[in-house]
């Protein structure tokens, strides 16, 4: 056998990744996280193949990683289900091994919310710390758009996040935190220590349609990290925007800066949190907004082809349960669409299981009349009926399962068997729609993902109602704390933007302030 000194470092890699709006009625369900387990995480993740240079690096373990499509608070029963078995996989894996596993990378995103649970990332890492111990290195990747708490902080080792939204850094932060992992391996293994965590809550609270780094000021801010974690003796800096669609107290933007020089590390943090609440009145939507009817009042007027419209209030990528009618009731009422010879305009999406069936068993070409949506939201609208011809019928997508075309009037109505979000060219062209070529698409989404901003001639961001409303003043908060920029704008003093510094995971974390 290997000595000590020899062996690879063993590192298992688990997490639960889902952001779940507490305004929404839908129930996120353990098959939607479409768990992979042992091998077959490996195979997800390139960098970690054999022959790379982290995949040569370390022994992997895989237990179970499980990401969901954002949607409504996750069910008990599921999460202790999916949360048994990673404790269980990771129980084996140590069992096997004839000394303690030396990491665990922690895929994670950051706003999950289970029911009767909060700081459920929090909760799920301190059961794999009672398998796994005190001392094994842990290393979290997170989703910008996640929230850090105190306990969070407190359990994992190391801890770091997007950079970018619209997330185009997704690969790269994944490969980021399973590095830092090995770095802080190697160097406990020389005889150092593990490295310092600085934590600091900033009372703010933004849509990531305000703070999208397209734009400024976030642009300048995220531009910042990189220059922070350059700095000798930072091992990683990271900022959270946080998730503005739960009703929950460690909801908020966060900096952590982890790293050997205590006030290098201090002052990263401090500086990033200053920068943050200093610009904090910029933040700005990456679009004009407007009603749904002056959204789309100002796309007929405009000459820019094709003008996409943000039906944002039921984003399912954002937590919506992506089945509210409102907006595709507007739509419809409007008679500049009610002629096929009308402005050609495609709406992604509706779900409706029942009418699906019906067009499926109809065909392409059929004219059928069928009734879809509000089977789960009907807080906003009602189930909308809709007369038209199946333009096309598609099979086997793995989100939406099947999708089926309705073209009514001049208007190309996506419905779908289960909800699904519309972010690429081909989501369209392969139901037989021609996007580049429509006059009007309108998706349910927030910001536009890169392939459809790049394709809009020009866009508005809608300001619709749903469970990830927009408008947060419209959805009641109840829970998060207060003060809390722009839900309060008036301060009796400055925010503490000191850096906290949180004890290691085997050391007593302090009773205060846990969230």
């Amino acid at each position: 056998m290997a000595s000590e000194k020899q062996r690879l470092p063993v590192v298992a890699f688990a997490g639960l990744s889902c952001e779940n709006s507490t305004f929404t009625p839908s129930r996120t369900r353990a098959a939607a996280f479409h768990p992979k387990r042992g091998q077959e995480i490996i195979q997800h993740h390139q960098f970690l193949h054999p022959n790379t240079k982290l995949g040569d690096e370390a022994d992997w373990k895989g237990t179970l990683i499980g990401h969901a499509l954002p949607g409504g608070i996750v069910e008990r029963g599921s999460f202790e289900e999916l949360a048994a078995e990673i404790t269980q996989r990771l129980s084996g894996i140590c069992e096997a091994l004839q000394h303690p596993l030396d990491g665990l990378w922690f895929d994670i995103h950051g706003a999950m919310y289970v029911e009767g649970l909060e700081d459920v990332e929090a909760e799920l890492l301190r059961r794999i710390r009672a398998v796994i111990g005190p001392t094994t290195v842990v290393s979290a990747s997170m989703d910008l758009h996640g929230n850090v708490s105190r306990e969070l902080a407190h359990q994992a080792d190391l801890i770091t996040c997007y950079r970018t939204a619209p997330h185009v850094d997704v690969w790269e932060t994944k490969e980021r935190a399973c590095r830092n992992l090995l770095r802080t391996l190697e160097i406990r293994k020389a005889g150092g220590s593990l490295p310092l965590k600085a934590w600091i809550p900033i009372p703010i609270l933004l849509p990531g349609e305000q703070t999208s780094t397209r734009d400024e000021p976030a642009i300048r801010i995220y531009a910042a990290v990189p220059e922070v974690e350059k700095r000798d003796g930072v091992l990683d800096a990271a900022i959270w925007v946080g998730y503005a669609w739960a009703d929950e107290p460690r909801n908020r933007a966060a900096v952590v800066v982890t790293g050997w020089d205590k006030n290098a590390v201090a002052d990263g943090a401090q500086e990033l949190a200053a920068t943050f609440w200093d610009v904090r009145g910029e933040f700005e939507f990456v679009a004009p907004t407007g009603t749904f009817a002056e959204c789309l009042d100002l796309a007929l007027a405009a000459k820019a082809r094709p003008y996409f419209i943000s039906d944002s209030g039921d984003n399912p990528t954002a937590g919506g349960s992506g089945d509210v009618t409102w907006g595709v009731a507007q739509l419809l009422a409007r008679p500049e669409f009610r002629q096929a010879t009308g402005p050609t305009v495609i709406y992604a999406s509706i779900p409706g299981p029942k009418a699906v069936t019906i067009a499926e068993k109809a065909g392409v070409g059929a004219t059928i009349t069928v009734t879809a949506g509000a089977e789960i939201d009907d807080l906003h609208a009602d189930p909308i009926t809709l007369t038209g011809q199946v333009h096309s019928i598609k099979l086997g997508d793995p989100h939406a399962q099947t999708e089926v075309v309705l073209k009514t009037g001049s208007v190309f109505v996506i419905l779908t068997k289960l909800r699904k979000p519309y972010h690429k060219e081909h989501d369209f062209t392969e139901l037989n729609l021609r996007p580049r070529a429509a006059d009007i698409v309108i998706v349910k989404i927030g910001y536009l993902e890169p392939e459809l901003y790049d394709m809009a001639a020009d866009w508005m961001l809608a300001l619709t109602p749903g469970g990830v409303d927009q408008d947060l003043g419209r959805l009641g908060h109840r829970r998060i704390q207060r003060p809390m920029w722009p839900f309060d704008t008036q301060f009796e003093a400055q925010p503490n933007l000191e850096a906290q510094f949180i004890p290691f995971s085997n050391e007593q974390l302090g009773a205060e302030g846990v969230a």
